[in-house]
């Protein structure tokens, strides 16, 4: 279920829990510091901050039926991505998706990702 908070932009910090729990799926936590704590050093209760914030901002959604709140994004990855680009397209690139694509693609662009992007251009075109 998509909540309309698309005037809600994740900061980093949130970025990073939203995509803990994009990958794992709702969790605790205790859950998402594990899988937060092992690339970079976060305390517990940052995480615990950063998803109470995150609550408060409607970007998650929390459980409270049991002594652990569990935590689940309030939006899938695709759609806090599209915003996101969105967002971006018109506030660095004047609303042109296409400056955005340019300005993306350069010679760190592998052959696979040229080779999908290809395939989704035809897909689009037809």
């Amino acid at each position: 279920m998509a909540r309309d908070n698309t005037n809600i932009k994740p900061t980093e910090a949130e970025l990073t829990l939203l995509n803990v729990l994009w990958k794992v799926g709702p969790a605790t936590v205790r859950q998402v510091h594990d899988v937060v704590s092992k690339t970079q050093k976060t305390g517990y209760t940052t995480v615990l901050k950063i998803l109470q914030i995150m609550h408060e901002k409607t970007l998650v959604i929390r459980d409270e039926s049991n002594r652990a709140h569990v935590y689940a994004p309030s939006n899938s990855e695709i759609f806090t991505q599209s915003s996101l680009l969105k967002d971006l397209a018109s506030k660095a690139f004047g609303g042109s998706t296409s400056k955005l694509v340019m300005r993306a693609l350069d010679e760190s662009t592998s052959k696979e990702e040229i080779a999908d992007i290809r395939q989704l251009l035809n897909e689009l075109e037809k």
